[in-house]
């Protein structure tokens, strides 16, 4: 890999799509190309799809989109990979843990369980003070490359 770690927001930004406020992965402090990556997501707040609950709570949906994103990052990271489009194609047995609030740091880890040229199955969890959240699988899709600058393909999902 061309990058040294942690990759921060701005290096992040470089290999999805996805942009503020969708994005949703902060660092990544762990990468074994084609094995597994780490990434982490700072709770703040001031996150604008947080429940209105008392304690607010980050919605299961958001938490698995971020484990998902951080899937990507170790997909689309490969130089041959870098200019496709990755596609969410399915999620199985995914377990919500406990609730996530404003405040913590949520560390998610995908590995990688089977990996083609187009298609790929990575399980993924995240942890929040060595505490399971989220765990599951997600399966993924690689389509052709993006071109930048068409709102057609700036909107992909990850």
């Amino acid at each position: 890999m061309d990058f040294t770690l942690p990759l921060d927001y701005a290096a992040i930004e470089q290999i999805l799509p996805h942009r503020y406020p969708f994005l949703l992965v902060d660092r990544i402090t762990e990468f074994e190309v084609d094995k597994r990556i780490v990434g982490i997501k700072n709770v703040s707040l001031n996150e604008r799809y947080l429940s209105h609950g008392d304690p607010p709570v980050l919605p299961p949906t958001i938490l698995t989109e971020a484990v998902a994103q951080v899937g990507a990052i170790m997909i689309l990271a490969k130089p041959e990979n870098r200019q496709r489009l990755i596609f969410f194609a399915g999620i199985e047995r995914v377990r919500f843990r406990r609730p996530v609030h404003p405040g913590d740091v949520v560390i998610i880890e995908a590995k990688v369980i089977r990996l083609r040229s187009r298609m790929g199955l990575l399980k993924g969890d995240a942890r929040v003070d060595g505490k399971v959240v989220i765990e599951g699988t997600m399966t993924f899709a690689l389509g052709p490359a993006r071109q930048r600058g068409t709102p057609e393909h700036d909107s992909s999902a990850g």
